[in-house]
C-alpha cells in the first residue's frame, strides 16, 4: 500500500494507493498493484479518452463499471476521493464500495490506484478537471479545440521509486496468563483476538469492529478476571491464557506460528496439557445478534458444550433482545483462507469457537476501510462483552450446578463492565491504522498493548513470525508513503496553437515589412522621376 501527500504551490492532499498482496503464497496468484510511479495529466471518468491519464473519481459517484473502464483504457493511474468523514457518506454508497472492495483487492493490475481524503483544494482540482473532461464530449469539434487550448489542466507527479519487497518483516503477537488455583494439571481456557486491521488501503484501515472490538473485549475480560484471581475465595481452578494475535488478516499467521511453537517445539506448554476450550473474539460492536461459530458442534458433557448452554441461558434470561445462535461450518482445507480464527485451533484438534455478531465470515465489514470508529456502538460492545463475561464466569465457577439463578447478574457495582474503559480502548485502537505491514515489532502500538496486558496479566511476552525465505506465505512491500505533486499546466495543443499564432504573427509582420519597403521604393522612384521632370522643364526655360 502506498500513502501519498499531494502538494503544489496552491494545493495539498493525502493519497493512498491500492494495497497490493503480491507474491502471497496463501493465494495462487498475485494481486493488487506494485506500480507506484506516476507522471500524467488528470481526467475524470466523463472524458472519452482515459489512456495514460490520471483518472479521478469521487466515492459518492464511484462504481465498479467506471473503475473497470479506467483499467480497460490503460489509465495511467486512478485516484478515488473519499469523504473527510466516512460516517457522513450515504450508507448505500458505503455498502456498494464494501461489496466492490474484495474484487479490487483480488485483482492484479499495473495501474496504480490511490485513495485521497478530500479537502477544499482537492475538490477544486476535481471540479476543474471534471468540467474540462465533460466539455470534451458535449461540444462541437471547434468548441472542444478552443476549450482544450484555453483550459487549465493538472499534471499529477509522484517522486517515489517502485515498490520493493520488504525482507525479514516480523508479525508480532502477545501472550499473557492468569494461573489458576490448585494442582499442576489444571484445565486451561484460551481467549484469543487478532489486533490487525485490513482493507484496500492499509493507511486507511482502522479496523474498528474487525477487530478493534474483539481486542477491546479481550482486554476488558483480562481486567475483570485479574480482579477475581486476586482474591483466594474467587481464585478459580482454571488457567486463563490470553492471546492478542498478529497477522489475523493474513490467514492467522501469528496464531499458526504460536501453535507450532507451543505444540511442536516445546515440552512444557499450557496448550499441550489440558485445554478446555479456545474462545476467539471477533466483531462484537454492532447489531442485536450473536453467533457462536464452530467447526464441530460440541458434545454434551464437555466444557465447551456447557459454555454454549450458559451463553444461551444468559442471553435468554438477561438480554432477550439479542438473537443468539450456533453456526456450524466445516473447515474447507481446499480454500486458501480460513474462515475464522478458531479454525487454526480446530486443525490442531483443540476445541475452539468464535463468537461474533456476523453470521457469515464473508461479510465485507471484516476487510474494509469503511470499518471506522462510528461503526462500533459502545453500548452494544459493552452488552456483548458482558454476555461473554457472565457465561464464562458461570462455567469457570460452575454456578449453574451450584443453583445460581439464570438471571443472576454477576458483574455489578465495582465489578461491572466499564463502558468508558471500552470506549477509551476503542478510541485508542482506531486512532491509528493497524495493518500488519504497518505494525513494526517496536511500534508504539505494540508497546502500549503490551503495557496494558501487563497491568492485568502475568508472564506477558511477545511471539514473532517471519515469512520463510524459500517459500514465503506472505510478502509485504515498501513505499507506503510518498509525495505526489499537482502542477497546473496548459495542454500540449495550447503550445502548438501558441506556436502557430506566433508563426502567423511573424509571417504577417514579415509581409508587412516587405510591402512597406516595396511601397517606399516605389514612392521614392516616383519622387525621383518628378524631380527629374521638373529640372528638365526649368532647363528649357
Amino acid at each position: 500500500l502506498l500513502l501519498f501527500v499531494l502538494n503544489s504551490a496552491d494545493h495539498s492532499f493525502l493519497l493512498v494507493s491500492l494495497y497490493h498482496r503480491l507474491d502471497l503464497v496463501l493465494f495462487s496468484f498475485p494481486a493488487g498493484t506494485r506500480n507506484a510511479v506516476l507522471n500524467t495529466e488528470a481526467r475524470t471518468v466523463e472524458a472519452d479518452v482515459l489512456s495514460r491519464r490520471c483518472v479521478m473519481m469521487r466515492l459518492v459517484d464511484f462504481s465498479y463499471e467506471q473503475y473497470q473502464k479506467a483499467l480497460r483504457q490503460s489509465a495511467g493511474a486512478v485516484v478515488i476521493i473519499l469523504p473527510k468523514a466516512m460516517s457522513a457518506a450515504p450508507q448505500d454508497v458505503v455498502r456498494q464500495f464494501m461489496e466492490i472492495e474484495p474484487e479490487m483487492l483480488a485483482m492484479e493490475t499495473i495501474v496504480p490506484v490511490y485513495f485521497a481524503v478530500e479537502d477544499e483544494e482537492l475538490l477544486s482540482i476535481y471540479e476543474q478537471t471534471r468540467v474540462a473532461s465533460t466539455s470534451q464530449g458535449s461540444a462541437s469539434a471547434a468548441e472542444v479545440l478552443l476549450h482544450t487550448a484555453t483550459a487549465n489542466g493538472f499534471q499529477m507527479v509522484t517522486s517515489g521509486a517502485q515498490s520493493k519487497a520488504v525482507s525479514d518483516w516480523l508479525i508480532t503477537s502477545l501472550e499473557g496468563r492468569l494461573t489458576g488455583l490448585g494442582g499442576e494439571d489444571l484445565p486451561t481456557i484460551v481467549i484469543v483476538a487478532h489486533y490487525d486491521s485490513f482493507g484496500v488501503a492499509p493507511w486507511l484501515s482502522h479496523g474498528a469492529d474487525s477487530n478493534g472490538s474483539g481486542i477491546s473485549g479481550l482486554l476488558e475480560l483480562a481486567r475483570l478476571f485479574s480482579r477475581l484471581y486476586t482474591y483466594k475465595r474467587t481464585h478459580a481452578g482454571y488457567n486463563l491464557l490470553f492471546f492478542a494475535s498478529g497477522g489475523g488478516k493474513f490467514n492467522y499467521q501469528g496464531t499458526k506460528r504460536w501453535l507450532e511453537d507451543n505444540l511442536d517445539h516445546t515440552d512444557s506448554s499450557l496448550l499441550q496439557d489440558n485445554v478446555a476450550f479456545v474462545l476467539c473474539l471477533d466483531t462484537l460492536g454492532r447489531g442485536n445478534s450473536l453467533h457462536l461459530h464452530v467447526s464441530k458442534p460440541p458434545k454434551e458433557g464437555t466444557l465447551q458444550h456447557a459454555f454454549l448452554r450458559e451463553l444461551e441461558m444468559v442471553v435468554e434470561s438477561q438480554f432477550p433482545e439479542v438473537k443468539f445462535s450456533m453456526v456450524h461450518k466445516k473447515i474447507n482445507l481446499a480454500e486458501d483462507m480460513l474462515a475464522w480464527e478458531h479454525e487454526r485451533f480446530a486443525i490442531r484438534r483443540l476445541p475452539a469457537f468464535t463468537i461474533s455478531h456476523l453470521e457469515s465470515h464473508r461479510d465485507g465489514l471484516r476487510n474494509s476501510i469503511m470499518d471506522t470508529r462510528p461503526r462500533v456502538d459502545s453500548k452494544t460492545l459493552t452488552r456483548n462483552t458482558r454476555i461473554i463475561a457472565e457465561a464464562l464466569t458461570r462455567v469457570i465457577y460452575n454456578l449453574t450446578e451450584k443453583g445460581a439463578p439464570a438471571d443472576l447478574h454477576i458483574f455489578t457495582e465495582q465489578m461491572q463492565i466499564q463502558q468508558e474503559q471500552l470506549e477509551s480502548v476503542m478510541d485508542w485502537l482506531t486512532s491509528q491504522p493497524r495493518a500488519a505491514q504497518l505494525v513494526d515489532k517496536d511500534s508504539t502500538f505494540l508497546n502500549t498493548l503490551e503495557y496494558y496486558m501487563s497491568r492485568y496479566l502475568k508472564d506477558v511476552k511477545q511471539h514473532h513470525v517471519k515469512a520463510d525465505k524459500r517459500d514465503p506465505e506472505f510478502v509485504f512491500y515498501d513505499q507506503l508513503k510518498q509525495v505526489m505533486n499537482a502542477y497546473r499546466v496548459k495542454p500540449a495543443i495550447f503550445d502548438l496553437l501558441l506556436a502557430l499564432c506566433i508563426a502567423v504573427y511573424l509571417g504577417v509582420a514579415y509581409v508587412a515589412v516587405q510591402l512597406s519597403a516595396l511601397s517606399y521604393d516605389s514612392h521614392t522612384l516616383v519622387l525621383d522621376k518628378a524631380k527629374a521632370s521638373l529640372l528638365t522643364t526649368k532647363d528649357r526655360f
